[in-house]
């Protein structure tokens, strides 16, 4: 079976089924230059991602009949559908809210009311980043059985695929490139988010404990320094 079509750079989906919502962001993008589609459901916003392969979603968590989370992790499990990048777009501003989207791999979110200004901003910086990630030397970083293809933008792990989203990819990528290294947890928010308003340091954490469970053994590489941030060591471990 032939891998799935690289995403559209250019086609943003907006998921919502508030009307005035969905043309107040289909609008602010399309001004920006992309192209847009819209869906009012989350079995619509499947099927469209799935068919279109937008670069990246605005889902909003309230939706008839299958939440916005629900969404996500159908999103994360289908090969079709798992590199899209999504922002969720909510009224919710809990805390619980935010980490469970985070953790299930959106890569950001934005609470209601928002300004279309600072959207628009947060999608080209989401794009940017995952846009970026492949040099075009296309060489591989290699630590014990950790393998990461940077033209690819692919990781395995004794040969098997592991999939990550677009912003674990690049969080992987920033400690292998420098692995060795501490890397404090604010500045992996500049590299990695771009210090995005209204991300915290416990994204960092969410992401990187989610990280390590995706890469099963070879997560022991990431290691915790203590009131500071991360570490992947640049050898492997003994019996590694």
């Amino acid at each position: 079976m032939n891998p799935p079509a690289p995403p559209t750079t250019d086609r943003i989906l907006v998921v919502d089924d508030e009307p005035e919502i969905v043309a107040l962001v289909a609008y602010h993008l399309a001004k920006a230059g992309y192209r847009v589609s819209t869906a009012s459901s989350g079995q619509d916003a499947l099927e469209l991602a799935r068919r279109d392969r937008p670069a990246l979603m605005v889902l909003d968590l309230m939706l008839p009949g299958m939440s916005g989370f629900d969404v996500l992790e159908q999103l994360r499990l289908d090969e079709a559908s798992r590199d899209i990048a999504v922002i969720m777009l909510t009224a919710r501003r809990e805390e619980p809210d935010r980490i469970r989207g985070l953790s299930l791999g959106a890569d950001d979110y934005l609470t209601k009311p928002f300004s279309p200004a600072e959207l628009v901003l947060r999608v080209a910086a989401i794009l940017r980043r995952t846009g970026t990630v492949a040099p075009a030397t296309g060489d591989t970083l290699v630590i014990g059985s950790l393998h990461i293809d940077r033209a690819a933008m692919s990781v395995n792990v004794n040969g098997e695929l592991v999939d990550l989203t677009p912003t674990e990819f690049k969080l992987l990528l920033t400690l292998a490139e420098r692995r060795g290294r501490v890397q404090g947890r604010g500045h992996l928010l500049e590299t990695v988010w771009e210090a995005a308003p209204d991300i915290q340091t416990r994204t960092v954490d969410m992401h990187v404990q989610r990280l390590r469970t995706k890469l099963g053994d070879a997560g022991d590489l990431i290691e915790t320094v203590r009131g500071f941030g991360y570490r992947l060591r640049s050898t492997a471990p003994r019996g590694y």
